[in-house]
Parts: structure tokens; C-alpha cells; sequence
């Protein structure tokens, strides 16, 4: 009959003892807090822990990459020395048609010291031999024993470049290995009916090198695909076929999920690509523990919670209150002064508190003024990186020295180099005449044809009219620059013209002979810088600004190319005088 008055004493009925207020209000104190700090640091760890866990493999994986781009340069560049030095061919050569055998076996020995020689001098070739595919025995020379079976029609293609077809990965052909390398072929001049090759190998244990897990820290598997995608190699383990069919195909993500799997993808200027494949359980093996190791921090922060509800619930409350308080106030006013309490212990904790508050604002204070001052010394680094007038006293002492030595390709050179940095580092005007920009673009290209030991060719065609014309300085090294770093190819071309377009126009076109860019890759420079191309879009963005400074829509920019057919680009800018344009200063003085 009492449970059904109503007034004080059925309120009074809902009364809870301090000890359960406190214990309850400490639990949910301690698990709210605990579970929105917990889903926060799940997502900004988990973001943290991948994206630390995927620059850690895409950093693994480049160095990989590295170091297979290095062993087919290392293979091209021997080939090369075997196919296309003059003395070993001419012994080769001579070799072939000599009929006495004492001629012949005195032949063989130099033969086999030149090879034993390129062996010994580059560390990263394995197995090299001389080969007649048409004759009984294939194998004319060896560095290493090879096997009787000495076939290269069942190896793998995987790509052709620089004039020689590339295999493998597959096991070597030297008798006692089975180890996994890569190997070329390329064709030897020579005189004779039948046809004569040049084969290497890399290194027996290279590949093992390269593909070290150790450099990870957890079990990745690797796939080697050539340009085309029809040789693809599982370099260790299996993975499912669906797997192996999308890495084969050409992706522009580097990172990617695919049926279980994180894909980490390279595509080398060589045309092949090197991909890293990584279950996900051992991608997110790291935050598996992460995650552990915090639910059971949250248990342990419950357990102690529940005790610490039994130990305060006594006397302290209201102190406590104070306290808390003050720490939530300190989050919306770090200067205003702490309410002590009147009880010693929290009045020390609290004069602590206020201590700790002034040292927080002197702190946030002196970190606004470091943050002022630290675009300032940026500028002044910056600033003394570089002293172009001790560099160009510096290559003019080199210049002198080797004139007095007699060293004329070296004064040559440092001739070009000197003249070439006068005019890139602004002692010149930003405005200069077309002649002016001609001579410059002339010895810099003669300075990458020594470079390149006259790999490609260079012509300069214009007007004699438009030679005095004005254009802004540096407008066409960026493109030759182009078309040398992604248009080389063999018996490369570089050409320049510059005519006289309409009635008061110039016309200035540079094109090259290399691999070429198809319609989307066109379009994607067009829009601005690539991130596939980074050196073309760079180069290409400065000129199409500059252009933009300078002439604005009076300008107009063209680029035709076709892969395998060159790139031409076209420029037609209204025709000026120097003292038509506004900015005529210069660079450094």
C-alpha cells in the first residue's frame, strides 16, 4: 500500500547511496571517454599504421626495381661491348673463316681472355658465351661450362630493348646451377653465312638478392610482368589465377585490393613492371595487435575504474568535482586562475595545475613566434645553397688550367658548360633574341652529344628574318631537353625550325624521331604536369606558363605524336621586339 503514495516519500524512494552514484558515474566516466578516444585512434591509427606499412613496401619495392633496372643496364651495356667492340668482333670475325687451327686456337685464347676480361670487371654477369644456333654445336665460346642442352627457344621472351630480346626469369643454362636469372641476346655483326649471337646472364644469385624478404619484415610474393602482359612470372610461392590475371593487366594505381590481396605495382621506363603482393591478414597483422593491445588496455582501464569508484567515494567527491572542473576549464581559458579547494592535498595538486597552465601558455606563445620566424630562416637556407658567381669562377679556373695543359676536349667541354649555365642562371635578360636562343640551345645540345657519345643527331633550321625577333629566354631547352631524355632511340633526331608563320607570326617547332606518347597521354600533358612523366611535365608546364606570362591567348600550342613515330611539338607566338615586352629585366647580377 505504501509503493503506491505519492509526494516526497515516493521521490525519496528513487534515492541512490553516494557509493553507487560514484561507482557508476566513475565506469561511465571511464568507458565514454574510453570508447570515443578508442574508435578515434582506431581510424586515425589504422590510417597511420597502412599508410606507414604501405610507403615501408612501395620504398622496398623501388629499390627492387632499382636494382632489376640496373641488371638490364648492366646486361645491355656488356652486350654491347661483346656485339659492337671493334677488336673482339674483328677477332670473331676472323675466327669464323680461319681454316689453319693454330691461327684458329691463338684466336680462341684472346677470345676467351676478352670474355673472362667483361666477366671479371662487371661483378653482376653470370654465364656468357658466344653463339652459331645454325651449327651442330651452338656454343662457340663460354665463359662458364654451359649445358649440353643449350637451347634459348623454350625461354621466356619477355621484352626487346635496345636492339636485343631479353629472357626469363627462368633457370640458368650454366651446367651445375638452377638458380633463376635474366638473361639477353643480341645479334653480332660479323662476316659469315650463318647468323652469330651474343648470350648473358646475370649473376647466379642476383635475383635471390633483389627479392630478399628481409627488406619488408613480413612475407610478400613478387610478380615480374613484361610490357605486353603475356609473360608473367610468380617470382616465389603461387597466387590464384584471378590475381595473376588483373596484375597483368596495365593499372595506373600503385596500391591496390584485389581478392584478398594488397598489390603494390612499379612500371619501369623499361616497359615491364614489377608488382608486390601481400595477403591482407599480413598487411594488417601490425594493426591486428594494435587493436589488441588496446582492447585489452580498455578492460584494464575498466577494472581499474571499478576499483578506484570504491577507494573515492568517500569525502573526496565534491573535491574531485573541483578538480575535474578545472581541467575542462582549462581547455576554453588557459590564463584564468584554478578555484582552490580548501583541502591540502587537491589545493597542491591544484597550484601544480595553475603552475602547469602558465608553463602551456608560455609554451603555446613561444611556439607562435618560432612558427613566425621559421619561414624567415627557410628563406635564408634557401638562399645559400647556391653562389652562381663562385661556380662560374670555379669552371673558369678549370677552363684555364686545362687550356695551359693543353687538354682541348676538356676546355671544349667547360666552354659549353660555362656558357650554358651563363645563360640558364639569368646572367642574361628574360627577354633575348631568337639567334641568342639558338646559340644557347646549340651548345647545350652539343654538350649532350658528348654526353651521350654522339648517340643522336641535331639540326637547327630558321629564317634569317625572325633572328632578331624576340622570346622569352629558356623557351626551348625544356623541349629539346624532352625529347632527348623521352624521345631517344636509336639513330635518334632532334630538329628544330623556326619560320616566319602568316603575317606576324613565328613559328617555332621541335620534334624528334623516339618512342612517341599516344592521344591520352597527349591530353593528360595538356592538362599539366603528369605524375607518370614527371621530368615531361615539368619541362612541358614551365614552357606552357611562360607562354602564358608572355603572350596569353595570342599564343598557341600543339603536340602531335604517335608511339614508335616521334613527338612534334609546335609553338606559334605573335612576333616581338625586346621593347615590346614589359619584364625585360634579368636574373643574378
Amino acid at each position: 500500500m505504501l509503493a503506491k503514495r505519492k509526494g516526497p516519500g515516493a521521490l525519496g524512494s528513487r534515492v541512490k547511496s553516494l557509493r553507487k552514484i560514484l561507482v557508476l558515474y566513475l565506469l561511465a566516466g571511464a568507458l565514454l571517454p574510453l570508447l570515443i578516444v578508442g574508435f578515434v585512434a582506431y581510424y586515425s591509427i589504422d590510417s597511420i599504421l597502412t599508410g606507414k606499412i604501405a610507403s615501408g613496401i612501395n620504398a622496398s619495392l623501388q629499390q627492387q626495381a632499382y636494382r632489376l633496372e640496373n641488371a638490364f643496364d648492366n646486361l645491355d651495356y656488356a652486350s654491347k661491348q661483346f656485339a659492337l667492340d671493334g677488336q673482339i668482333v674483328e677477332e670473331m670475325s676472323t675466327y669464323l673463316q680461319e681454316k689453319q687451327i693454330y691461327r684458329k686456337s691463338q684466336l680462341m685464347t684472346s677470345i676467351n681472355e676478352k670474355i673472362n676480361l667483361v666477366n671479371f670487371t662487371n661483378p653482376y654477369i653470370g654465364l656468357t658465351a658466344y653463339l652459331e644456333p645454325d651449327s651442330e654445336d651452338p656454343v662457340l665460346f663460354t665463359s662458364l661450362s654451359a649445358r649440353r642442352d643449350f637451347k634459348l627457344d623454350h625461354l621466356p621472351l619477355f621484352m626487346h630493348y635496345n636492339g636485343a630480346d631479353y629472357y626469363g626469369p627462368h633457370p640458368t643454362l650454366y651446367s651445375v646451377g638452377d638458380n633463376l636469372v635474366l638473361s639477353e641476346r643480341r645479334m653480332v655483326k660479323v662476316g659469315g653465312s650463318h647468323p652469330l649471337y651474343i648470350y648473358l646472364e646475370t649473376n647466379y644469385g642476383l635475383l635471390r638478392r633483389v627479392f630478399d624478404q628481409k627488406s619488408y619484415g613480413m612475407k610478400m610474393q613478387h610478380l615480374l610482368v613484361n610490357e605486353s602482359g603475356d609473360n608473367v612470372h610468380v617470382i616465389e610461392g603461387e597466387l590464384p589465377d584471378g590475381v595473376i590475371r588483373a596484375a597483368a593487366k596495365p593499372s595506373k594505381n600503385v596500391h591496390e585490393e584485389l581478392q584478398g590481396y594488397h598489390l603494390f605495382r612499379y612500371t619501369s621506363p623499361q616497359g615491364w613492371q614489377l608488382i608486390a603482393v601481400v595477403k591482407r591478414s599480413v598487411f594488417n597483422s601490425e594493426i591486428y595487435s594494435w587493436i589488441y593491445k588496446v582492447l585489452v588496455l580498455a578492460l584494464l582501464t575498466l577494472l581499474f575504474a571499478g576499483i578506484l569508484a570504491g577507494l573515492v567515494w568517500r569525502r573526496i567527491y565534491g573535491p574531485l568535482r573541483k578538480l575535474n572542473l578545472e581541467i575542462n576549464r582549462m581547455a576554453e581559458n588557459v590564463t584564468a586562475p584554478v578555484a582552490l579547494t580548501q583541502v591540502e592535498e587537491f589545493d597542491f595538486v591544484l597550484r601544480n595545475f595553475q603552475q602547469m597552465k602558465e608553463q602551456v601558455n608560455e609554451l603555446i606563445q613561444a611556439v607562435a613566434r618560432n612558427e613566425k620566424q621559421k619561414s624567415q630562416f627557410e628563406v635564408e637556407k634557401l638562399l645559400s645553397q647556391i653562389n652562381p658567381h663562385f661556380l662560374h669562377n670555379t669552371l673558369n679556373t678549370v677552363q684555364w688550367l686545362a687550356r695551359l695543359n693543353g687538354q682541348k676536349d676538356i676546355d671544349r667541354l667547360v666552354t659549353l658548360l660555362v656558357k650554358v649555365l651563363h645563360y640558364n642562371l639569368g646572367k642574361n635578360s628574360l627577354i633575348v633574341t631568337i639567334s641568342e636562343e639558338i646559340e644557347a640551345i646549340r651548345n647545350y645540345m652539343e654538350l649532350q652529344r658528348i654526353r651521350y657519345d654522339y648517340e643522336f643527331e641535331f639540326y637547327v633550321e630558321a629564317d634569317e628574318e625572325v633572328l632578331a625577333s624576340a622570346v622569352p629566354r629558356f623557351l626551348l631547352q625544356p623541349l629539346v631537353e624532352n625529347s632527348i631524355y623521352h624521345g631517344m632511340s636509336d639513330n635518334g633526331k632532334v630538329e628544330v625550325r623556326i619560320t616566319k608563320h602568316g603575317g606576324n607570326a613565328i613559328m617555332l617547332v621541335v620534334s624528334d624521331n623516339g618512342a612517341g606518347m599516344n592521344e591520352e597521354e597527349i591530353a593528360a600533358l595538356l592538362r599539366g604536369p603528369s605524375t607518370e612523366k614527371k621530368g615531361l611535365g615539368i619541362g612541358f608546364s614551365y614552357v606552357y606558363r611562360m607562354l602564358q606570362t608572355y603572350y596569353g591567348d595570342l599564343m598557341k600550342l600543339e603536340i602531335q605524336s604517335k608511339p614508335e613515330h616521334g613527338t612534334t611539338v609546335t609553338i606559334v607566338i605573335p612576333r616581338k621586339r625586346k621593347e615590346d615586352f614589359d619584364d625585360q629585366s634579368g636574373g643574378s647580377r
